[in-house]
């Protein structure tokens, strides 16, 4: 039996697979990205395509952009620390080291969400569970990136820069809940309006940066080009939506398992696609990391004593786009 507060599997579990596969093929689609384009030209060339998907999907609700000056301020943080630094990073990082491994360490975002609002933003307390999580989590960090045998060079650049990227989106969430989640405005104008923040911040930075204006598209190959339009307008505009959707339908907490689903997709078309190669250690590691994610947001608990009730799990407002 179902009611109206918990809706059929089938109504969310086909969205929340697309969802997964979406973000996780965003990884393969960013290393063929960086083959032709910089890191920070890839990054601009995605949140261009988002923002005009999402400014499609305003137009046809009828919806506006948040008139709000202080709220374009925070969005202008989150654009910032939740996509346009994050995705250049994961672009150098997949210069370095195969998409696959991107994608594993993407699933230690929830790691970082948690000490970030517990010491920063004061919005949750550590619990022994949520401790227990976190060093668990550590530990499979350690097993990914291998911690026996570094020896530096290229493939620890890489796992670092990725790494980074995963703490820049562990940063942004908490922000986001904090400063943005209680506004009257919807998630899709919300969206809209950090990418193109993210836009005019890449726009400036990226010629100062690379020191060379962005290549014409028709110097670019045409896998190059799906890439970026595949990165944008499915993975930080379709996607998108197809999150809130699932969000309306089940919940933040819910919605957000898609966590644990990306890193597989990752895996297999970085394999298949991409004639990538695992390390027995890597999903090993990443079946550690998403163990702690587990253990930390409350997936996996004690048993619990008749007339307790479980403590609430942190979960992100929303799930973090790659």
């Amino acid at each position: 039996m179902t009611t109206p507060d918990k809706p059929p599997v089938r109504a969310w579990l086909p969205t929340m697979l697309t969802l997964a596969a979406i973000w996780g093929c965003s990884f393969l689609f960013i290393s063929v990205g960086v083959r032709e384009l910089h890191p920070m030209y890839l990054a601009l060339g995605r949140v261009i395509a988002g923002s005009a998907v999402l400014l499609v999907f305003l137009a046809f609700k009828r919806e506006a952009l948040p008139r709000d000056p202080r709220l374009w301020a925070h969005t202008f943080v989150i654009g910032a620390v939740g996509s346009a630094l994050p995705w250049t990073l994961f672009g150098y990082g997949e210069q370095r080291v195969p998409s696959l491994l991107a994608g594993i360490w993407n699933g230690i975002t929830p790691l970082v969400v948690l000490p970030v609002a517990v010491l920063v933003f004061r919005t949750e307390k550590f619990t022994a569970q949520r401790v227990a999580g976190l060093l668990i989590g550590f530990l499979g960090m350690l097993v990914v990136l291998g911690a026996w045998n570094i020896e530096g060079g290229a493939d620890l650049t890489g796992q670092l820069l990725c790494m980074a990227a995963a703490v820049c989106y562990g940063l942004a969430v908490p922000y986001q809940k904090r400063f943005v989640a209680g506004s009257n405005v919807s998630g899709t104008a919300l969206s809209a309006s950090l990418l193109l923040c993210a836009t005019i911040q890449l726009a400036v930075v990226a010629p100062i940066v690379t020191g060379e204006a962005p290549p014409m598209p028709w110097t670019l190959s045409p896998e190059v080009i799906g890439s970026v339009l595949a990165l944008g307008g499915l993975g930080s505009g379709i996607a998108f939506v197809l999150s809130m959707r699932n969000i309306r339908l089940i919940g933040a907490s819910m919605s957000s398992m898609v966590t644990y689903l990306m890193p597989i997709f990752a895996i297999a078309v970085g394999v298949l696609v991409l004639d990538e190669h695992l390390t027995w250690y890597q999903p090993v590691g990443a079946l550690v990391v998403l163990t702690g994610v587990a253990v930390s947001q409350g997936v996996v608990r004690r048993p619990v004593r008749s007339g307790r009730k479980p403590k609430k799990p942190l979960q992100p407002e929303v799930a973090p786009v790659p």
